[in-house]
């Protein structure tokens, strides 16, 4: 990154549409919501690239929505369209969607009042992998220091 910097972009978007959702087997009534989608986007490149990139191409993905019954869309004829489960599906696409531009989707945050959110991060997934790799370098060291002590304890045992 430039000069040692992240540089992400914040992006916030509204979906008007309308849910029911299914309680004990019970269907509720269908009502409109005012969902606010909100995605940090990490630059991976040092190359230019406008914001309206990321913004366009949310925007086309929010517009099939807009407006619209949840419910009469995949997976959400068949899973229950709650905030939850419309983030899951949506923070995969989305990924997809900024990868393709690249950047990378960080966190997505999703409400549907202004007083509760539900977050998913790719954050922590970062910090896992460089663990991951840590460990698989700490022990591949481990190994060779091993392997290299056996040799030399034959060679002074041998001499």
């Amino acid at each position: 990154m430039t000069g040692g910097l992240i540089r992400t972009y914040r992006f916030k978007f509204y979906l008007n549409a309308n849910h029911f959702i299914i309680i004990n087997g019970v269907e509720g009534e269908t009502h409109p919501h005012t969902w606010e989608f909100t995605f940090d986007i990490q630059i991976k490149s040092e190359a230019f690239v406008e914001f309206n990139t990321y913004e366009k191409s949310i925007n086309d993905y929010f517009a099939k929505y807009q407006n619209c019954i949840m419910n009469d869309f995949e997976p959400f004829d068949t899973v229950i369209p709650t905030l939850e489960n419309m983030s899951e599906k949506f923070v995969m696409d989305i990924r997809d969607l900024v990868e393709r531009d690249g950047a990378k989707l960080m966190r997505m945050e999703s409400s549907e009042t202004p007083t509760r959110s539900y977050i998913i991060s790719f954050a922590e997934e970062e910090e896992m992998k460089e663990s991951l790799s840590n460990r698989r370098k700490d022990s591949l060291e481990q190994e060779i220091d091993a392997v290299v002590a056996k040799i030399l304890e034959k060679e002074n045992n041998n001499g």
